[in-house]
Order: C-alpha cells, then structure tokens, then sequence
C-alpha cells in the first residue's frame, strides 16, 4: 500500500506518506531542464484549484533523464518558486530508475506499468527518442521520462499513470474525479 512508503522532503527529513491518508495524491518526478518544464505552471493551478479539497502533490525531482536536473535540492526550489512560482512541497532529488531508486517508485511501477505515450508532436518525438536509450522501452514499466505522473485515491490505490506526452487536462480530469 502507498502508506507504507516514505520519501525525503528538500531539508532531509523523511515524510511519510500515510500523512496522505484520506487524501488524493499526484506524484511527478520532474526536472528543472527539460522541454516539460512548463507543465510546472498546471500542476501549481491544480494544487492551488484543489488542494483545500483534498489534492496533495509530491514533486520528486530526478536527474535521470538527459541530467535535466542538475542543480542541488535549493536551487532546483529556487528555480521552480522564481519561474513558476509554485507552493506545493517538493522532495530531495532521487532516482525513479535503476539500482538506486526508491522503493516508492518500484512500489509505483508495479501498479500501473508503461501504456504508451498517445498522440501528438511530442509523443511522436518521444517514440523515436526513447529506443536509443531503452530499446525495449514498450515492454516495461521503468518511467520514460520527465513528468510522469501518478495519481493515487483517497484509499491508497494508484488510480492512474500519465506519460510526460499527456494532456495536463486529462491529468486535472482523472484527479477532479477523485475528490
């Protein structure tokens, strides 16, 4: 169960995430270089729209893709409070992928696996990126990329996975649903 996990905020103290109980949570890794970064802007609207109804966000940055996310835990805050001017809390930089990941994030991945990134101009673009780096990168549930997104129900359960490819309205949709 996602309660059972915890993660590390920006100042090193561990966070439990059975605080999030009762609560509907959407956790992102993300990265401060990366041709997402605008979806910062949405995700802050989402938290400011909903979060007195019950939206918790948990902004895990991760220097694993294309090291978009160069900086330390405050100058990624900085960056993100200047440009974005987002208030919802954001975690220590880890890993999503590999030996070092954390165990969230395998938590995660077993739940709701890789289903394709849709359609568009960035999807395509992804599509013929990602087999370079991962040449059976359909065929597992590793994260892709920055800004995949999961969004967890007031049980604990994760509801829903959402490539960086996806439609932010889509992602506001499948959260408002929840609250």
């Amino acid at each position: 169960m996602i309660y059972d996990y915890e993660v590390t905020k920006r100042n090193g103290e561990k966070l439990s995430l059975s605080t999030f109980k009762g609560k509907v949570i959407l956790i992102v890794n993300t990265a401060t270089g990366c041709g997402f970064t605008p979806q910062y802007a949405p995700i802050e609207e989402m938290y400011k729209k909903y979060h007195d109804k019950g939206l918790e966000i948990l902004d895990i940055p991760c220097n694993q893709f294309g090291a978009q996310a160069p900086g330390s835990d405050e100058e990624i805050h900085e960056f993100c409070t200047l440009h974005y001017n987002t208030t919802f809390p954001q975690m220590k930089k880890s890993d999503v992928n590999g030996e070092n990941e954390l165990p969230l994030y395998t938590f995660l991945k077993s739940q709701k696996g890789f289903e394709g990134f849709g359609e568009g101009k960035m999807a395509d673009m992804m599509r013929s990126f990602l087999p370079t780096l991962d040449p059976d990168y359909e065929n597992n549930a590793n994260i892709k990329w920055n800004f995949t997104k999961f969004v967890i129900d007031r049980e604990g359960n994760v509801i829903a996975r959402f490539e960086p490819t996806a439609d932010m309205e889509k992602v506001e949709e499948c959260v408002r649903s929840l609250l």
